[in-house]
């Protein structure tokens, strides 16, 4: 655990919820920045984009993710025990470059919990003319194109060094580069092992403190949830007054306007009134719109244990549609839905993937303290789509401790024709921790040695 000092402070964390990105500085020196950047210019010249050999070929990147001010953003906001996943990519931005459009990143997923990070490191000083990353603020939140243009974009321009710390799902782009010079930027995934269960950054506030700085008043509701999710608070209050509920069928409605941004405020307004208003949004959930549908799950999902019943009734729904978003939904409402463990275990063997897939990535996080679906899970890393089988690789390293008798399995993973089946599985086995996973580990990475040294000009 590093000194409270370099973690986020309040505000900072504020910022990340609201506006889904926060930059840190290292204490790296400049001559070191230079080095990297003439090392990645030798290494794109001499053999292309190095893709996920980033590290090996450039060993010397890790020092950016030793620096104990990227350790201390990354703890605040995934917590200690974070994982660097086995992708990372150099972004080459090219002189005279045209820039990319505003996208998000494949995999966008109806949560609004922290569980996955994209890090930017920017090697040379990033003016504005030199095509650095633009960002939408707030656009994390929005699954159609108005996220594109919830705000202004913002370039992330700094001195060499800069670090970003973003939302996966914030709209991004590179932008033009109108200059002779090569731009890099680094871009490493992490993700979150374990459900908060307490604050881990250098928090003195256990409020969320709105702010019309923060996001103009708009999504207070949506904020507050997900800094009591990250401070590991139980779900909100739950309004009870009748005048109160005089609001609820506007609110179902408000659902399904053609703005995200009403809809999102209606779902979570209606999470604050708790059970009352469950078989409505559980209507809803099976609403043949698809902005329906997500702000409904987005309700039940902020109120936790409350909806978890009726989810679980949910997965044994004839669409395959229903089973899948149920699933979801409890992996994302995360420890208060342990009681879904058994049903979730059951959909492993339901007919379609992507049943199977989420269901596998729910256990993930609503068994990680416990043993119950490890047995499940070990025979999903051996499923005939690849896509199951990464998703429980992954699960029982969220487990990690409690998966000690997944250590057979996860070896015989090392032979997956995917490599991030693999990846997760070597980090699955590092989280287990026992001496058996300990030699499994250590045998796998002995003879998959990398050499940084061993190029087409130096192959002995």
């Amino acid at each position: 655990m590093v000194d409270k000092k370099y973690l986020l402070t309040d505000d900072q964390m504020r910022h990340f919820i609201v506006n889904g990105y926060v930059i840190v500085n290292t204490d790296l020196s400049a001559s070191f920045h230079d080095f990297i950047y003439e090392r990645t210019e030798e290494v794109f010249e001499k053999e292309g984009n190095p893709g996920n050999n980033l590290l090996p070929r450039i060993p010397e990147v890790q020092a950016v993710f030793d620096d104990k001010w990227v350790i201390g953003g990354l703890i605040s906001v995934l917590g200690e025990d974070y994982y660097m996943q086995p992708h990372r990519h150099p972004h080459f931005n090219r002189p005279q470059s045209e820039g990319q459009r505003m996208h998000q990143d494949g995999g966008r997923r109806w949560s609004h919990h922290t569980r996955r990070l994209l890090l930017f490191y920017y090697p040379q000083d990033t003016p504005l003319e030199l095509g650095p990353t633009g960002i939408v603020p707030g656009s994390h939140y929005y699954n159609t194109s108005d996220g594109a243009t919830v705000s202004d974009e913002l370039p992330v321009c700094g001195k060499a060094g800069t670090v970003a710390i973003v939302n996966y799902d914030l709209w991004h782009r590179g932008m033009p580069n109108r200059t002779d010079k090569n731009r890099y930027m680094m871009k490493f995934l992490f993700a979150r092992m374990s459900e908060p269960q307490s604050p881990s950054w250098n928090t003195k506030e256990t409020e969320w403190q709105e702010s019309e700085s923060l996001g103009n008043g708009a999504h207070q509701q949506m904020f507050q949830h997900v800094w009591d999710w990250h401070y590991g608070k139980a779900n909100g209050d739950t309004e009870s007054d009748s005048q109160a509920m005089e609001a609820v069928p506007e609110l179902i409605e408000a659902m399904g306007n053609d703005s995200e941004s009403i809809g999102l405020d209606a779902a979570y307004t209606l999470s604050k009134f708790g059970e009352p208003v469950v078989p409505l949004l559980m209507e809803a959930f099976e609403e043949e719109s698809e902005m329906v549908r997500r702000n409904a799950y987005y309700a039940l999902s902020a109120m936790g244990e409350t909806a978890v019943d009726p989810l679980i009734d949910r997965l044994k729904h004839l669409n395959p549609q229903m089973r899948e978003t149920a699933a979801e939904a409890l992996g994302d409402i995360g420890r208060p839905a342990q009681a879904s463990i058994p049903e979730l275990v059951g959909a492993l063997d339901d007919e379609s993937e992507g049943v199977r897939s989420r269901a596998v990535e729910a256990l993930g996080t609503v068994s990680q303290q416990e043993s119950a679906a490890v047995l499940a899970l070990s025979a999903a890393v051996r499923d005939e789509k690849e896509r199951v089988r990464r998703d429980a690789a992954l699960a029982l390293a969220r487990i990690g401790p409690h998966a000690a008798d997944a250590v057979s399995a996860l070896e015989a993973v090392f032979s997956d024709e995917n490599r991030y089946v693999r990846g997760d599985a070597v980090h699955a086995l590092y989280r287990i921790g026992t001496p058996e996973a300990k030699e499994v580990l250590l045998r796998f990475l002995m003879r998959t040695r990398w050499c940084p040294l061993t190029n087409r000009e130096s192959t002995h």
